[in-house]
Parts: structure tokens; sequence; C-alpha cells
């Protein structure tokens, strides 16, 4: 295991654009960090300079305190697992996760293969295959044959580029949990790069979100769900994602489109002189107050449904809004950036699966104020950041983290 450092990382190519800027990281020995951000945002290539793939154009990489910028892949001592796969067709599952064990002519004995390649293929569930070809196998099988051979290198670090964007989501879904599974019994230091949201979530004791080329956060998952310092962070986390809500500023009152919101404290101060900010509400945080059980001080409006989803245990309910041109142009580039497919400006509302709310009704909703995020359409930033919250949150993600990886090696311990 190893702890792997990123200070102040450039990737400039020829026509000097910057495909990353200036990133800096410190991922702890055993931690799974996940590189997130839209397409082209620079999280492949930041992945690619790690492992050596990429020059490094500025900047200092170090592995367990060591510069390793102009050191080759093979000498850093990094298991990597690609997008494809990358299996040899030819060989079986057995010769496929022996092969970087191949490599290395006569320094392991066959009877050290045949354990090792075992091992790896009983911990991914794979002893019944050892003998078929790639070509046998299905998605998940064949990125399970990657990982057995990123196991079997004893690696310092696990290095995952986009592994399960191949796979339906049935089956993204049952690798989410082998991958999670692995790392936390083996403990292993994990740099995994994906453009799915939710993964980052399930995943990651820590998240990178990344925005052409700039990291824009970087905190646990909890930390970037309840306090984003940006507009971009908070548009980005979230499934759905969060609601964006044009807020004129009159004295100590927000002016929604649905409601006017009363405001208090550090956050009338920070708004006071500004004519307008950018509200964000999760869907979750929107309630049918005609079911009941709303907290004390929430804010009560109707609005008309335009169009409901019902999944089961939840639905959904649309309702179009009209927002002011400033900031309908700050929404429509946020949703380029994050990859959106933003056709209308819409709150998505997550109901109740008990709620009867229908399209064409005039829907009783609240929320509660404290729950809003009050962003500066200005600066992007976040004015209801509470700097304390998130610190308190990041320890109890750490403790966490560890009194997990303890576990892992307790379970480990008593089964070898």
């Amino acid at each position: 295991m190893s702890s792997i450092e990123l200070k102040n990382i450039v990737k400039r190519y020829g026509d000097g654009f910057p495909a990353v800027n200036d990133v800096s990281l410190d991922v702890a020995d055993g931690e799974f960090m996940i590189l997130v951000g839209p397409s082209g945002c620079g999280k492949s290539t930041l992945l690619r300079m790690v492992v050596g793939l990429e020059d490094i154009t500025d900047g200092d990489l170090l592995i367990d305190g060591r510069r390793v910028n102009e050191k080759a892949p093979r000498d850093r001592n990094l298991a990597m697992v690609f997008q494809n796969y990358a299996l040899y067709p030819h060989l079986t599952v057995f010769e496929n996760i022996a092969f970087p064990l191949r490599l290395n002519k006569g320094k392991h004995p066959e009877a050290e293969v045949r354990e090792k390649v075992n091992r790896a293929a009983g911990m991914l569930e794979l002893q019944e295959h050892l003998q078929r070809k790639p070509a046998n196998l299905s998605g998940g099988q064949r990125q399970r044959v990657a990982m057995g051979r990123a196991i079997v290198r004893d690696a310092d670090a696990f290095l995952f580029d986009e592994p399960l964007s191949n796979l339906d989501a049935k089956l993204r879904g049952q690798m989410r949990t082998e991958i999670a599974r692995m790392q936390r019994r083996l403990g292993i230091t994990t740099i995994y790069v994906t453009h799915d949201q939710t993964e980052a979530m399930t995943l990651g004791d820590r998240v990178a979100v990344l925005k052409k080329g700039v990291l824009q956060q970087c905190a646990s998952p909890r930390e970037l769900y309840e306090q984003p310092v940006n507009l971009f962070v908070a548009g980005f986390i979230g499934s759905p994602p969060m609601n964006f809500l044009p807020a004129k500023v009159e004295g100590s009152t927000l002016k929604l489109p649905f409601v006017d919101v009363p405001v208090t404290g550090d956050l009338a101060e920070k708004v006071a002189g500004k004519d307008l900010v950018i509200v964000g509400l999760r869907p979750e945080h929107l309630k049918d107050a005609s079911l009941g059980g709303l907290p004390a001080g929430a804010v009560r409006f109707t609005a008309t449904v335009d169009q409901t989803e019902w999944l089961g245990n939840e639905q959904y309910a649309y309702i179009p809004f009209e927002a002011d041109s400033a900031v309908s142009a700050k929404l429509a580039e946020l949703d380029r950036e994050t990859d959106g497919e933003r056709m209308r400006t819409q709150m998505v509302v997550n109901l109740d699966a008990r709620s009867r709310v229908l399209e064409g009704d005039e829907a009783q909703l609240a929320f509660d104020p404290a729950q809003m995020h009050v962003f500066d359409p200005s600066t992007n930033e976040c004015l209801t950041r509470d700097d304390e919250k998130a610190a308190a949150i990041a320890a109890d993600s750490e403790q966490q983290r560890q009194a997990a990886l303890r576990r892992a090696r307790e379970r480990e311990a008593v089964a070898s």
C-alpha cells in the first residue's frame, strides 16, 4: 500500500491548452479516491499521468514521498484496470490473470503463480472459469478478470479508468459492490475515474470533482452533497440534480418563482446589496404538504404540476417556471458544463409514494428554508456553505474510513 501525492500537476499539450491545470491532491494510504466530472474535464488524463502513460508538464507526483515524474510505468508498481479490459483473447482466464507474473521470468515459481491466481480467482468468484477464453465470458466476468490481473501484481495502488462504462445498469450495480468489497478487503490505495456521479457517491471515501481541468472540490460524498463550494459541484452531484431557482433580493426576503422566503443572520448579510441570487433545492427536500409531518418553519406554496412519474417507492413531479434572463443564461451554461440535457427551466419534486398529486393538479408543497443552498450568480460561490459543518463531516468520514479498513483487515486475518 502507498500514499499518492499530486502537487500542482499541469498537463499542457502542444497548442498550450491545459488539459489539467494546477491540480493538487493527497491520496492517503488505503484510501479510495474518485476522480469525477463531465466529459473532457481532464480526469482520465490525470489518471494516465499518475500511472506514467502521459508526461507531466509541470508539478510533482510523489508515491510514498518519492518523486516519480520521470519513472516509467513499469517502475511505479501501479496496477491499472482499463475501460476495455485489455484482455488477451488467445489466453485462458488463468493465463490472463497470471500474465503480469509471467513477465518477470524466473522471479515467480510456478507454485507461487498458481497460488496467487487461485487466490485472486477465489476473491472474484472466477474459479469455474479459469480455463475459458475471454470471448466466452460476460462483460462482468471480463471485468473481474482484469481486476484479478491487477490483484496478483501486489501493486502499491489500483487505478481504474471508467471500468464499468461498458456494462448494463444491473451489472454496474453488482460490480460497484464487488469493487468496493475488494478494495476494503485488500486495503489498497485506489484512484478511480468515472463520469457517473452515482459510482462516485457510492464508492469513494473522497471524491475530487473536476471541471475543465481545474479541481473544484475534493471531499467525502456526504460533504459534497450537503456542503458544496460552488454552483458547479452542487449541480453535478445528486440524482436527480439540484433545482436552481432565481431569487430576487428585496431587503431580508428572497422572492422565488413560487414563494417568498425570509432570511436572517449571516445569509441576510451575505445577500444584502445583491439584486439576484440563485437558490438550490434538492428534489427530496420538497414535500407534499398535504401529507403533514413538516418541520417547524417550513415554507408552504402552491404550484401547478406539469407531469408526474411514479416509480413505486417514490414519484417525481415536474413543475415548469419562468427564470430571469440572467439566471437562464447561467443555468444553460451550467447544464452544458455538467453534460445535462435540460430542455426547459423546471423544478423537480421527489414526492412520497403516498402522494396523490397528478399532472394538472394544484399541488400543496413545502420545504425547510434551512435546507436551501444560495449561490452568488456572479462568482458561483455557495453563500450558505458552513465550513465548521463541512470540517465535522470530513472528520467523521475519515473516522468511518479507518474503521472500515480495520474491520476488513480483521476479517482477512480470521479468513487466513
